[in-house]
């Protein structure tokens, strides 16, 4: 497949594309940065300039010719709650509407636990959870062959490729949300219009996908 990341070069990003690329996809790196473009291309990946503040008729063009998209961008723990808004919200939304332009339909967006019950949004961030859970919501209607992945607390642990799909809280290793993202991507048939809620757990990939079904 010919896949866009959307936020290539955030942490699960960077840890995605190489999988990508070993698999045999063709890889567009979509960054904000310009100087981000040679460490994109030593990954394998084709370094593309993208700024989610763009109307979605301006973005629409880069994801031409593509079979896939993967939204994994964020504003970040530094930035203020209007660039969530704009980024993990809008910006969501509008590589939304780009996709339908451009007439991609398979989108895969990373989301987070729990993001579904309010009752349990983290106080501390609150404006982020809000920004997911409207952009999900948006993404279910919104006509695209979507799969919505909702990890749990991220990790800079190394991958266990053992995963949980019933979780009750707890933690996933980035390395293991990019290995979930590459296994919808490749199993559309069985993941298009789920949302899966996994952490690390005993199960290997595809049965826990198996058993959430």
């Amino acid at each position: 497949m010919k896949i866009f990341v959307i936020g290539a070069h955030g942490n699960i990003g960077q840890l995605l594309i190489p999988k990508l690329v070993a698999a045999g996809h063709n890889v567009s790196a979509g960054i904000r940065n310009e100087a981000q473009a040679t460490e994109m291309t030593a990954l394998g990946a084709t370094p593309v300039s993208f700024d989610l503040t763009k109307q979605p008729k301006e973005l629409a063009p880069l994801f031409a010719e593509h079979d896939a998209i993967v939204f994994t961008a964020g504003s970040g723990g530094k930035t203020g709650d209007d660039q969530t808004l704009l980024v993990d919200l809008d910006g969501a939304v509008k590589s939304m509407a780009a996709a339908k332009i451009a007439d991609v339909k398979r989108y895969v967006m990373v989301s987070a636990l729990f993001v579904e019950d309010r009752a349990k949004w983290p106080e501390s961030i609150k404006p982020y959870y809000a920004a997911k859970y409207y952009a999900d919501h948006w993404l279910e209607f919104s006509g695209l062959d979507w799969t919505i992945l909702r990890p749990g607390t991220l990790t800079n642990d190394a991958g266990t490729a053992q995963f949980t799909m019933q979780p009750t809280g707890g933690k996933v290793a980035r390395a293991d949300v990019a290995a979930m993202i590459q296994a919808v991507l490749e199993k559309p048939e069985q993941t298009i219009h789920h949302k899966y809620s996994f952490l690390n757990g005993d199960l290997p990939i595809q049965q826990a996908i198996e058993q959430a079904d």
